[in-house]
């Protein structure tokens, strides 16, 4: 969609849309009739899963209800399909809860902090990721302890900062909004509880150091291949090889190095594929296919890549399916628009590997992921406000900042309802969350340990 007109009309435009679902319209939630069964909805997507691999999700999802609300996008994404909607489009995450949001480094080594997380990908309704954004706050406080005055106000806040950041990037070329991005440093610098702001610094410090050795994932063995001293990747807690995927796993780092535009096929000319191994990833991604791929070079230089299974989305419950019949493609293309700096090894494998679609990206700095759950962790009202600022700055790429501010307007009537939903979402999610539990426990829902 282009956006030709002038920041004033655009802006005008935006705010007409208020006429067709006012700003009040976004704090409605109860359940339609018919609602879907969300254990059904989680058992459906378990079929397309590694089946050995259930038991670890559902029992990841378990844990607490923010837990389950990270593993059940597919039950929201079908929940906000029946909600009004603004048809104001953007570049979705599809998944934009919280724990989404991090830290990792730019190909200069900058610190940066944005949305990290992609596999849900699609053009979609701008809301649709506040509400989830604003619901992950809400349920994440109250498994904080958090008062419910104080997890309405973390919801608030950050469609607020969401908001005013919009307005603020409608304000700037079309160019300077493409090339802004979070700097971790900045962020962390702003913290006020300072023993917070020390741990932070400390920890940011550390990570920028280096990892040549990706934080003992990579061990030497003994003995020459290719000329070369041999290493191979760490077995360790959900890392691990696995003989039967050993064919699976060559087999896509291979594709995707052949099929390498030109300047990286000029940088992998210096590195041969020396490992591969499986990985257990995420919580909503428990049971997809993931691999690590280890390259080295003659002199033992290293390069660790991941290799991501890609399914459909499920926004597709309630958005236009995916231009892209390479779902690898969608991820790789949603992840280009929404990331200030994408990484330059992402990409895909061109053909399906056993009828299965993959992405691959450069393994994420460990430490440096650790800055941003310290962040929320500890200075969760800060972090909130951070990633609804961060989710603006994605939104404004692949949408026009001037429309959306221009709906959301200079009141908080837009903050104050989303927040209201967020309230009685996470009222729905905590009763999903307990007929999940039920399920478990009648053994309704499960997976086989033994399946192939």
């Amino acid at each position: 969609m282009e956006c030709l007109g002038t920041r004033k009309e655009r802006t005008a435009s935006g705010a007409a849309v208020r006429k067709l679902v006012p700003r009040s319209a976004h704090a409605g939630w109860a359940p339609a009739a018919g609602r879907a069964d969300p254990v059904a909805i989680l058992a459906a997507q378990g079929t397309s899963r590694i089946q050995e691999l259930l038991p670890i999700r559902y029992a990841r999802m378990r844990a607490s209800p923010f837990a389950f609300l990270r593993g059940a996008a597919a039950v929201m994404a079908a929940d906000l399909a029946g909600q009004p909607n603004t048809g104001l489009i953007v570049q979705l995450c599809g998944d934009a809860h919280m724990a989404n949001f991090g830290s990792f480094a730019s190909p200069e080594g900058q610190a940066l902090f944005d949305v990290n997380d992609f596999d849900e990908t699609l053009p979609g309704p701008f809301e649709w990721d506040v509400k989830r954004l604003a619901a992950s706050l809400a349920v994440c406080g109250r498994d904080a302890g958090m008062a419910e005055k104080q997890c309405r106000a973390l919801a608030a806040s950050a469609v607020c900062q969401y908001r005013r950041h919009m307005a603020r990037l409608a304000r700037l070329a079309p160019f300077q909004v493409w090339h802004s991005a979070i700097d971790l440093g900045e962020a962390v610098a702003a913290v006020d509880d300072t023993k917070t702001q020390r741990v932070l610094r400390a920890r940011l410090h550390e990570a920028v150091r280096g990892h040549d050795d990706y934080y003992g994932l990579v061990e030497e063995i003994p003995g020459k291949a290719h000329g070369q001293a041999q290493a191979r990747i760490r077995d360790r807690g959900t890392t691990e090889h696995i003989e039967r995927f050993a064919g699976t796993m060559r087999a896509i780092f291979e594709t995707y190095r052949d099929g390498a535009p030109p300047h990286l096929t000029a940088l992998f000319r210096h590195y041969r594929l020396a490992d591969a191994a499986f990985k257990v990833v995420g919580v909503g991604s428990v049971g997809t296919f993931c691999a690590l791929g280890l390259f080295r070079s003659a002199d033992g230089a290293t390069l660790m890549l991941q290799a991501k299974e890609a399914q459909a989305s499920v926004l597709e419950a309630g958005a236009a399916p995916s231009q892209f019949p390479h779902h690898g493609e969608r991820v790789v293309a949603g992840q280009r628009v929404m990331q200030a700096e994408p990484d330059i090894f992402l990409g895909v494998a061109p053909t399906p590997i056993e009828g299965k679609c993959f992405y691959v990206r450069r393994l994420k700095d460990s430490r440096l992921a650790q800055v941003g759950a310290i962040l929320k962790a500890q200075a969760l009202p800060f972090a909130a406000n951070l990633c609804g600022r961060t989710l603006a700055r994605a939104h404004a790429r692949g949408g026009d900042a001037a429309t959306l501010a221009g709906y959301m307007g200079d009141t908080a009537g837009f903050d104050t309802a989303v927040a209201e939903f967020a309230m009685k979402y996470a009222d729905q999610s905590h009763a999903d969350w307990q007929a999940f539990c039920a399920a478990l426990d009648s053994g309704t829902l499960s997976g086989r340990a033994d399946a192939a």
